[in-house]
């Protein structure tokens, strides 16, 4: 009843939760992916470093396992690195190569982006989204200040006071540099004329930018603003532009990201906890700032402007809100977790790459593991008969079980299945199957003592199932090392293992034993040419008679003493 009710929810989440699809996500080898080459770009246009493009990688490599992507590569090719991952959502490839360079700037001003739909500037507008405030603290949202309404002039920390500026001149963009120069003179030109603009300490160079920045082009600066000068930039939906002054936290500072669901505000928010002087620093910023904006900066890019609420004491977490889904929020807090690349990336358009082993090997292998299994099955109706029937039903719901629990993860954790990880299945099978075997023959054992199969089921139980968890603790532990040393596909090999051989304890201890123990209390499946134990039983007699022969003829050469 436990395990029918473990199934039947299980495929009420596959049938009923998320998009419905009762398939598993596959991998990169069955089913292709997509593949986004993100080129990097210097500051002074140099080449980088192998140490920068491996460190890159293994930061990368470190965000797609706290996504959970399974099946994902990550290479370094020249000055490049090549993401590449299951599907056909580029968008994962392109966030998961985000610098990542989080700075947290008082905000100046700000006004309508020119691009977006609404052409009215307004100045100092409220938070588009909440607030940094104590865990669980209450947010408003804001809304744009009337045009030509004066608005309360922000001061940022430490104090800095703007010097007011007249209204800009309209004037044209900055002319591109050169075709003539290379690719990498070419960005270190681009990065420093949106410096020169961009992050002036002019008032009215400062004024100049807000009023021709363009929020839907690329964006020169993406991960190289200097942190020590003030800033134009745009949110990253492109409908504001910002001035910010100089960073007073950085992202180095950020002790852990988490993303979780707030039920009071109906909105997914991303917590942020700081070491020790970043804590400090921002306690002393919210309690001189109340009622002023704060810019959490990524990339040169404003991921959220909130205004402060309240002063938050030290040690407290902070929270950055937004139009956040469940998927945006878990991966800002991954790309903040685990740190800033030492490099800042231009991705390239997204291809599609086709299966590198095809559904023919996905069909071979899961050909091999229906062979294997009925060759168990075949095995176990020979040898043991009823019990082997009881082998069968076993095997075929503990197959149903990890079918829907592939389906889940591939859902809810991005879990792809590949063809190692139809591999551990197959070897999953073979332990289930030996499982029961230990069961089984620690019940002849105790027939063969004379006992009833009755009585020697309880009995048999109680010395098998030491066997089995030893043995499931060794093959799990074995996963579990491999899963944590190995990468990429046998990654995947390891955590199908790992997976098939709990759930091998879970059908012993919920599905065969009671099975089997209900078979010994029923007249019919006691019976020996039911249940294949006649031989096992005919054994025990002859011991016994030979036993009672040599009691016998001892007793009688006693008497003839």
């Amino acid at each position: 009843m436990i395990f029918g009710l473990i199934v039947a929810v299980l495929y009420a989440l596959v049938f009923f939760t998320g998009d419905k699809s009762p398939t598993p996500k596959l991998g990169i080898d069955l089913q292709g992916g997509t593949r986004v080459t993100l080129t990097a770009r210097t500051p002074d246009g140099s080449q980088p470093s192998q140490d920068s493009l491996r460190r890159a990688q293994e930061i990368i490599e470190t965000r797609v396992n706290g996504l959970g992507v399974s099946g994902s590569e990550v290479v370094i090719d020249g000055d490049n690195l090549v993401i590449t991952v299951p599907g056909d959502d580029s968008s994962q490839a392109r966030t998961l190569g985000q610098t990542a360079r989080l700075y947290i700037r008082p905000v100046l001003g700000s006004q309508v982006s020119s691009n977006a739909k609404a052409q009215v500037p307004v100045t100092q507008t409220p938070a588009p989204a909440g607030a940094p405030a104590p865990e669980g603290a209450p947010a408003p949202e804001g809304a744009p200040a009337p045009e030509g309404a004066p608005a309360p002039q922000n001061r940022p920390f430490p104090a800095q006071e703007p010097a007011p500026a007249p209204a800009p001149e309209p004037t044209t963009a900055p002319a591109p540099p050169s075709g003539d120069l290379s690719t990498a003179d070419q960005a270190a030109a681009e990065i420093a004329e949106a410096k020169k603009t961009r992050q002036s300490t002019d008032p009215a160079v400062q004024q100049q930018a807000m009023a021709t920045l363009d929020c839907n082009a690329a964006d020169p600066l993406q991960g190289n603003d200097d942190p020590t000068l003030p800033l134009v930039a745009c949110s990253t939906d492109g409908t504001t532009v910002y001035l910010l002054g100089p960073s007073i936290i950085d992202g180095q500072e950020i002790a852990d990201a988490t993303s979780a669901f707030n039920s009071q505000q109906a909105r997914h928010e991303v917590s942020l906890t700081f070491k020790s002087d970043g804590s400090t620093t921002w306690a002393q910023f919210t309690a001189a700032n109340i009622g002023k904006q704060a810019a959490f900066t990524l990339d040169s890019k404003v991921v959220s402007a909130p205004v402060v609420q309240g002063a938050t004491p030290a040690g407290s977490a902070t929270s950055i809100t937004g139009d956040f889904t469940a998927a945006g929020a878990k991966e800002l807090a991954n790309t903040l977790k685990y740190g800033s690349l030492p490099l800042s990336f231009s991705a390239s358009e997204a291809e599609t790459v086709s299966a590198t082993l095809g559904l023919a090997s996905l069909q071979a292998g899961l050909i091999a593991g229906l062979v294997g299994l009925i060759l168990v099955l075949l095995y176990c109706l020979i040898y043991y008969r009823m019990l082997g029937v009881l082998t069968a039903l076993s095997l075929v719901l503990s197959g149903v079980l990890v079918y829907a629990i592939l389906v889940l993860l591939g859902r809810y954790i991005g879990f792809t299945l590949d063809l190692a990880g139809i591999a551990g299945l197959i070897i999953g099978i073979g332990m289930t199957a030996d499982s029961f075997v230990v069961y089984f023959e620690r019940i002849k054992d105790e027939m063969r003592e004379g006992r009833s199969f009755r009585s020697a089921v309880p009995r048999g139980w109680a010395r098998a199932r030491r066997t089995i968890l030893s043995g499931n603790a060794v093959s799990f532990i074995a996963a579990a090392v491999l899963y944590i040393l190995a990468v990429g596909q046998v990654r995947g090999f390891a955590f199908t293992l790992g997976l098939t051989t709990i759930l091998d304890v879970l059908v012993v201890f919920l599905v065969t034993h009671p099975l089997v123990h209900l078979a010994s209390k029923s007249d019919f499946w006691s019976k020996p040419s039911v249940n294949g134990l006649g031989a096992v039983q005919q054994v025990a007699r002859e011991r016994k008679t030979a036993a009672t022969s040599v009691h016998n003829a001892v007793g009688a050469q006693a008497k003839e003493a």
